[in-house]
C-alpha cells in the first residue's frame, strides 16, 4: 500500500529483506534502532502483514519468501489512551505487552514498537530490556523489536539469536536525510532535534533544543552533579534572542546535479559530466 501511494508521487519505495529463524545459530529476534520517520514502524508492519498473507495462502509482496507456520501474530504498535476505562497511554501499552508475554508461544511472531516510551527514561529502558529478555528466554518466539534505547544493542553480544539492525540515515548541512534502508548494526543517535526541525518547529526552538541536548550529553559524560551545573548555566530565553539563520547561498553544483537525468547519459556524456562537476566544485 505504501509502495503504491509513493508511485503516484514518483518516489521509490525502498525494499528491505527480513530473516528470522527459530534456529539457535540464526536471528530469531531483531532489535531495530533508528530515528523517528526513518521507517521502523513500516518495516515492522510490512513483515507482520506478509506473514499473515502467507498463512492464508496468498501471494506476498516480495521477490521470494520462505515462511513457516506462524501460530499467532502479536503487535504493540502506536500510542493511545483509553479514556473510557481511565487508562493512560502507558497503562494501555503495559496491558497489551503483558498479554503478549503471557500468551505468545514458540511459533508466534511478535512486533513491538517503542516499548517503555510512555514513562521515565530509566523505567522505560528497564521494562524494554526485561521484555526482550523474556521474549528470548521464555517465549522463544520470532520478534521484531523497535526501540530508541540504544543501550539495548549490547544484548546482541550477550544473547544468541538476537541481532541488531538500524534504519540508515545521513546528515547533510545540519539536516537529516532518511535512506529507509535496514542495515546490520545499531544506531548511534536518535536525531530527534533534526526531525523536529523537519516538522517545522521554529528555528529558535530548534537552536534552544540543540543547546540543551549538548549540555545534557556533556553532563552525562562528566557525572550527575556536573550535568545539573551545566543545565543551571544555560541562559534563560536564549532561544528567543537567537539570530535568524543565514540564508543558504545558491549552489551551481547542486543546481547542475538536480538537472541531470542519469538514464539518458551515454558513457562519453557521463565522463564529460564528471569533469564539469569537478570544475564547478572548484577542485
Amino acid at each position: 500500500v505504501v509502495e503504491r501511494s509513493l508511485q503516484k508521487s514518483g518516489e521509490p519505495f525502498i525494499t528491505n529483506d527480513c530473516q528470522l529463524s527459530a534456529r539457535v545459530d540464526e536471528a530469531a529476534l531483531i532489535l531495530l534502532t533508528g530515528p523517528n520517520m526513518a521507517g521502523k514502524s513500516t518495516y515492522l508492519r510490512q513483515n507482520a502483514l506478509i506473514a499473515i498473507l502467507a498463512q492464508m495462502g496468498s501471494y506476498v509482496p516480495a521477490s521470494s519468501a520462505t515462511i513457516g507456520l506462524v501460530s499467532q501474530v502479536f503487535s504493540r504498535v502506536g500510542a493511545s489512551d483509553d479514556l473510557a476505562q481511565g487508562r493512560s497511554t502507558f497503562m494501555v501499552e503495559m496491558v497489551e505487552t503483558a498479554a503478549i508475554l503471557n500468551q505468545a508461544d514458540d511459533r508466534a511472531l511478535v512486533i513491538l514498537d517503542e516499548i517503555g516510551r510512555g514513562t521515565a527514561t530509566y523505567d522505560g529502558l528497564s521494562i524494554a530490556w526485561a521484555t526482550l529478555e523474556h521474549l528470548h528466554d521464555v517465549n522463544k518466539c520470532r520478534a521484531l523489536f523497535a526501540t530508541h534505547y540504544h543501550e539495548m544493542t549490547s544484548l546482541a553480544d550477550r544473547m544468541k539469536g538476537v541481532e541488531n539492525a538500524t534504519v540508515a540515515v545521513r546528515e547533510w548541512e545540519g539536516d537529516v536525510i532518511f535512506l529507509h534502508e535496514v542495515r546490520p548494526g545499531g544506531a548511534d543517535r536518535s536525531y530527534g532535534v533534526q526531525v523536529a526541525k523537519l516538522a517545522g518547529l521554529p528555528q529558535a526552538v530548534v537552536s534552544r533544543a540543540q543547546s540543551v541536548l549538548e549540555a545534557l550529553e556533556k553532563g552525562e559524560r562528566e557525572g550527575g552533579e556536573r550535568q545539573k551545573a551545566l543545565i543551571d548555566d544555560l541562559p534563560l530565553f536564549s532561544a528567543v534572542q537567537a539570530p535568524p539563520p543565514a540564508p543558504s547561498k545558491p549552489s551551481p553544483l547542486l543546481d547542475r546535479l538536480k538537472s541531470i537525468h542519469p538514464d539518458t547519459l551515454s558513457p562519453r556524456d557521463a565522463l564529460d559530466l564528471i569533469y564539469e562537476l569537478k570544475e564547478l566544485s572548484g577542485d
